[in-house]
């Protein structure tokens, strides 16, 4: 016996097991039968749903071929949305109308079949990023109903379709440059929001790390302006005054970042103001969000003391004189300076260490000209913010009489 050879029991015979034994595939025949189901049941998804869930097909081995027939009728050519071979039955998805009232019996038919297989979650998702890949081999009328049937599964919470298999396959090249996935984010948008808010639509873009709306638009619309007069054109006003709002949160980001930088490098006041005045115009910003912009982050930069009362004292009033031209420039009425002086009170407030400084504040203020007589007297008469406001009124009262004996000697 050469070395080679294995040893071997005489007389027996090696069998081969039974795992081993692969049964041919016959994903058409599967088709064809589930098809048949159909057909037999006239389409009554109720009376399917029973009849699939009393067959003995093998759903385990043949999932992603059930939901091709459930969405297009039958079976499609491997690797394509075509149709393949074999019978077909007309009440598909994709043959229903483009309507919500035509598509979520479809919807909560395959959340029945699901909680009962739940091993067919896989399958639908596979079907389902198949299909988005390939819209452009759909009819734009298909693409609707493939959207409306997504967002219908959001709204109802469909398992097996987490939004990163949505959305990552629509974002292929040549389907954004077409305008493709813009017109079926569009449908998808609508849809869900008739029945969910702009923050759940958020939230789940969050979730499929699609935050950025603006990568579903071909290169040449991809802008602010080109998302308003899109999403505006299709009614979509929610979007639009979402994406102006996150906007402009960046731009007050970056105008706060800037400021702050400049505040801590001790930059030239005139430059600070240049700077500022260019970051208001580019981000429209109001006037009163400036002011109030403004005095946090003055106050943010000023090294406080944990207990020293003076030390806290000097440090807010060095701070007022620094910038006090700053502050000049964009307090540019008694609205505007009111508003400072209710920021003044609220920090007051919410801070225990800055509780008593705020008289010799607003004195300050006052003594750099940013604050006018007119204005402290209307808040100490007439000021509607609450918090504090007795003590502080109680604490401004000397000033006040002060600001009011002065009047009447002049």
């Amino acid at each position: 016996m050469s070395s080679k050879e294995k040893p071997t029991l005489g007389g027996t015979r090696i069998k081969t097991r039974k795992r081993n034994i692969a049964a041919p595939l016959d994903p058409s025949a599967f088709a064809d039968a589930v098809v048949q189901i159909y057909l037999d049941n006239a389409g009554d998804l109720e009376l399917i749903s029973k009849s699939i869930e009393s067959t003995d097909l093998n759903f385990s081995r043949y999932g992603d071929t059930f939901f091709e027939v459930i969405f297009t009728g039958g079976r499609t050519q491997p690797g394509t949305t075509k149709p393949d071979e074999g019978e077909r039955h007309p009440y598909s998805i994709i043959d229903c109308a483009p309507q919500r009232d035509a598509i979520l019996p479809s919807v909560i038919y395959i959340q029945k079949i699901l909680r009962r297989k739940p091993f067919l979650i896989k399958n639908l998702e596979n079907v389902m990023q198949k299909f988005l890949q390939s819209l452009e081999m759909f009819e734009e009328n298909e693409r609707k109903k493939l959207a409306i049937f997504t967002a219908l599964s959001f709204s109802q919470k469909l398992s097996g379709l987490p939004p990163e298999t949505v959305f990552h396959p629509l974002l292929k090249d040549n389907l954004v440059a077409k305008g493709i996935v813009l017109s079926f984010v569009t449908d998808f948008f609508r849809e869900y929001l008739v029945d969910n808010s702009v923050d759940d639509l958020i939230a789940i873009l969050k979730r499929g790390k699609m935050e950025d709306l603006l990568v579903f638009f071909p290169t040449a619309k991809r802008s602010p302006e080109g998302f308003s007069e899109h999403f505006t054109k299709e009614g979509l006003i929610p979007l639009v005054d979402y994406n102006e709002k996150k906007i402009f949160e960046v731009k007050v980001k970056e105008m706060k970042s800037a400021l702050t930088t400049q505040i801590q490098e001790e930059a030239d006041v005139a430059e600070v103001i240049e700077n500022m005045k260019q970051r208001v115009k580019d981000a429209k910003l109001p006037d009163l969000e400036v002011v109030r912009i403004m005095w946090d982050i003055l106050m943010d930069a000023v090294q406080w003391s944990g207990k020293n009362q003076q030390q806290n004292a000097n440090a807010a009033l060095r701070q007022v004189k620094t910038w006090a031209e700053l502050l000049n420039t964009f307090c540019t009425n008694a609205k505007l300076e009111l508003e400072l002086i209710y920021k003044v009170q609220i920090q007051c407030y919410e801070d225990a260490k800055l509780m008593k400084l705020f008289p010799e504040i607003v004195r300050s203020l006052y003594d750099q000209d940013v604050l006018a007589e007119d204005t402290i007297l209307h808040w100490f008469r007439k000021g509607t913010n609450p918090k504090g406001r007795q003590t502080f009124v109680k604490a401004l009262e000397p000033f006040v009489n002060w600001l009011e004996e002065a009047e009447e000697e002049e």
